[in-house]
């Protein structure tokens, strides 16, 4: 199993790259951030740091999208990158949930995200691609370019166009039981275009915490650095609600019902754990979409979603204990889960 780290892009830009350096230091092989120009820095000027920094880290977005950037420039900043550091890029797409509704526009339709996964991923390559009637191609890419294109998905229209034209699929939550949902819709849907179900890469993200024990005391500090993501993973099941019912036989309720106490989202404080939107979240929602515990409950975990078919597992690491976390992933998680 791949492990990822998952950062803000947080002033000073000093500090996301020194943790990405740290993280591959403990086993890590993947670095990605957040990607919402009004609430981070830039993250691609400063994935070129982390590159520079790094030896063998493959960077990228979770997630960019297809509005708040044209194709052709998001196609031609992944694919500089890769021609100054070695195909060490992966494109993470999906809606623009914060990135579009910060800047006072929806986020994009599924059939825009297709359209911008098909012309990023060719051009990345040093293919043609068609920009709505224009043919173009960037002559100075070299042989043997790639750029995998993953997409972020819950929802079932989005996870049947994942298995049938990504190359990976980002699930941003760690319950056993949507992931194995979830997964076997995408390998599902890859095989019914064709594909080899294989080829379709699954990476789980989710913040993970670790205790010195399982005492009461230390389970309740981890939950609450970690509420904010049931809050995060709210605004998508928000709109599965609204779009399928609130009792809809194509989003299992095991992950919409906690919402129901919802009432509002601040932007502003998106994936902090002083996120003040998200005390409707519910312990248990914090334990089945997060891992939080002691290592040796953070291995158990890890190993039955790798049994779900995950490939990586990558940590949002908005939290008290950032180093820490990275630390003890690298001493004791990461050892025991790939043996």
């Amino acid at each position: 199993m791949d492990f990822g780290l998952v950062l803000q892009t947080d002033p000073p830009a000093s500090r996301v790259i020194d943790l990405m350096k740290r993280a591959e230091g403990n086993g890590f092989t993947y670095g990605w951030t957040f990607d919402s120009a009004v609430l981070w820095q830039e993250p691609f000027v400063i994935y070129s740091q982390i590159l520079a920094n790094t030896e063998k880290l493959t960077v990228g977005p979770m997630v960019t999208n297809p509005g708040t950037r044209t194709w052709e420039v998001t196609a031609s900043t992944f694919a500089t990158l890769n021609d100054m550091y070695g195909n060490r890029t992966v494109c993470g797409i999906g809606r623009g949930d914060s990135a579009m509704r910060v800047a006072g526009r929806k986020p994009n339709t599924l059939a825009r995200i297709s359209g911008a996964m098909k012309v990023i991923r060719a051009l990345g390559r040093g293919e043609e691609a068609d920009l709505g009637g224009t043919v173009v191609k960037f002559p100075w890419v070299r042989p043997g370019a790639e750029l995998p294109v993953w997409m972020a998905a819950y929802g079932p229209k989005a996870l049947k166009m994942t298995g049938e034209e990504a190359d990976g699929f980002i699930l941003q939550l760690a319950d056993l039981y949507l992931t194995e949902y979830m997964v076997k819709a995408v390998k599902e849907a890859a095989v019914e275009a064709g594909r080899d179900p294989s080829e379709v890469k699954i990476c789980v993200a989710a913040p993970a915490y670790i205790t010195e024990d399982d005492s009461p005391e230390a389970l309740a500090h981890a939950r609450e650095q970690c509420r904010w993501f049931g809050g995060m993973v709210g605004n998508h099941v928000a709109d599965l609600v609204s779009k399928y019912g609130e009792h809809s036989a194509a989003v299992p309720e095991e992950l919409t019902d906690y919402i129901k106490a919802r009432e509002g989202y601040d932007y502003s404080h998106h994936g902090r754990s002083d996120n003040p939107d998200t005390k409707f979240v519910p312990d248990e929602i914090v334990d089945r979409f997060c891992l939080i515990g002691t290592a040796e409950q953070h291995i158990e975990k890890l190993k039955a979603l790798r049994a779900l078919g995950v490939d990586q597992f990558a940590v949002y690491d908005m939290h008290d204990a950032q180093e820490a976390v990275i630390d003890a992933y690298g001493s004791k998680v990461i050892p025991a889960v790939n043996g």
